[in-house]
């Protein structure tokens, strides 16, 4: 074989193991033109992606349009859209879940988030609770099976639900975020895959599979049929400004809010007594019990992120030189995830990254 079709083998190899293992969040954040996303989910199939995931924000980046609108111009992609379970009524959940089943050729994707108790009570929904979620998941199984179902009970009185034109092939993975015990245990215990919260360590990832696992096992599934999603907060080869935004920045949305925070320094063996000095920074002084990222953009949260230790944020993201960052969210696969999504970052901006990785691959997991 000649060096050339050496190198081709290997660039082969690279490339299936990058859609194998890596995908990518579109519109991170805020957005003004959702229409942006759908170059972005072309951006990330072109540069050898295996998924876009799409969060729920209601304004203009709503996951079943998007969703839909993705599945029509992409091939090869999966596509997970995330639903809260108590903004819609069961059965038109399991309908758009069906529907991108069938339109998308078996890419879709059914993440469930429990959201943040205050935002969902803003918007007059009822928290997303385990008990919920516990009578949620198993009718949606059942619809998509073609059986009609009948509840009265914590999600309200459905006399009949069924799903009349169903789409008779496979139903979609149902994926929940999760950080804390109680959510990483639910998920072994109920769900095909679990979505690590940003800003775990790769200590607090092994953690987190040992919580899913034993929860799997004792719940009388096969934990290896429970895929680890873990979200890596990636910044690589930018500017510092830039990189302080994407990494530093967003790291405050998510100490600042309540319980979260605690969870993610429990997990990770941090000290909370630096939540306190997030919480209570000058900038905040008028927030209320609003979320940071819903007044503030992630540029003006910088100046609070100075009193995170930077150890925080360089064990929890991957940020650096383009050698670096793919190091880094390697060391994430090494520690038990079957996914990365990279997040922090347009789409259109992982192509250095994506092709560092293709190169890297093949000589650690051959």
């Amino acid at each position: 074989m000649t060096a050339s079709q050496q190198k081709s083998k290997g660039g082969d190899r690279g490339r299936e193991l990058l859609f194998d293992k890596f995908s990518c969040y579109i519109l991170p954040g805020r957005v003004a033109d959702p229409s942006t996303g759908l170059k972005e989910a072309l951006d990330a199939e072109a540069f050898g992606l295996g998924a876009v995931w799409i969060s729920e924000r209601y304004a203009v980046k709503e996951p079943a349009v998007l969703s839909g609108a993705i599945s029509q111009i992409t091939s090869k992609i999966d596509i997970a859209g995330t639903m809260f379970a108590t903004m819609r009524n069961p059965i038109v959940t399991a309908s758009v879940a069906n529907t991108m089943q069938a339109i998308s050729n078996n890419r879709f994707r059914l993440l469930l988030a429990k959201g943040v108790p205050s935002h969902l009570n803003d918007m007059g929904s009822p928290a997303i609770t385990f008990q919920r979620l516990a009578d949620f998941i198993p009718m949606l199984r059942s619809l998509w099976a073609g059986e009609a179902v009948h509840y009265e009970g914590i999600l309200g009185r459905f006399p009949e639900l069924v799903l009349t034109d169903r789409y008779e092939g496979a139903p979609p993975p149902i994926i929940m975020t999760a950080i804390g015990e109680k959510s990483l245990a639910f998920a072994g215990q109920h769900c095909d895959g679990v979505l690590i919260h940003p800003f775990i360590t790769t200590d607090g990832l092994k953690k987190s599979i040992n919580i899913v696992h034993q929860a799997a096992e004792q719940a009388g599934r096969d934990p290896d049929s429970v895929k680890i999603y873990q979200i890596v907060i990636v910044a690589p080869g930018l500017q510092q400004d830039d990189k302080e935004a994407i990494v530093d920045g967003r790291a405050v949305t998510y100490f600042q809010i309540p319980q979260l925070g605690e969870m993610i320094c429990e997990i990770n063996g941090w000290d909370k007594n630096v939540l306190n000095q997030v919480r209570h920074h000058s900038l905040f002084s008028s927030l209320g019990d609003k979320l940071a990222e819903q007044k503030f953009t992630r540029e003006q949260l910088v100046e609070v992120s100075r009193v995170i230790p930077q150890e925080w944020l360089s064990a929890g993201a991957a940020a650096g030189s383009l050698s670096c960052c793919a190091e880094k969210v390697c060391d994430f696969l090494d520690a038990g995830a079957d996914e990365i999504l990279l997040h922090g970052t347009t789409a259109d901006k992982l192509k250095p990254i994506t092709e560092k990785l293709i190169d890297i691959l093949p000589t650690k997991y051959n």
